[in-house]
């Protein structure tokens, strides 16, 4: 029992990072915020497409932790 309890923890955790990474991403896309590494522009449609694919591992995480 305390490893399944250990999983969903670790599941819901998880999920919460990648949560909060995907509402950062749309926070940089809707507010247009310039991000330059290393003297590359990064474009907004890379925090889109970061956006869906860290909000589909979030939502993914919750859903296997509900199981």
């Amino acid at each position: 029992m305390a490893d399944v309890a250990k999983k969903d923890l670790g599941l819901r955790v998880a999920g919460t990072i990648f949560g909060l990474i995907a509402l950062l991403h749309l926070a940089r896309a809707l507010a247009r915020i310039e991000a330059v590494f290393g003297g590359w522009a990064v474009p907004l449609w890379l925090s889109t497409a970061a956006f869906v694919v860290a909000g589909a591992l979030s939502l993914w995480f919750f859903l296997l932790a509900k199981k």
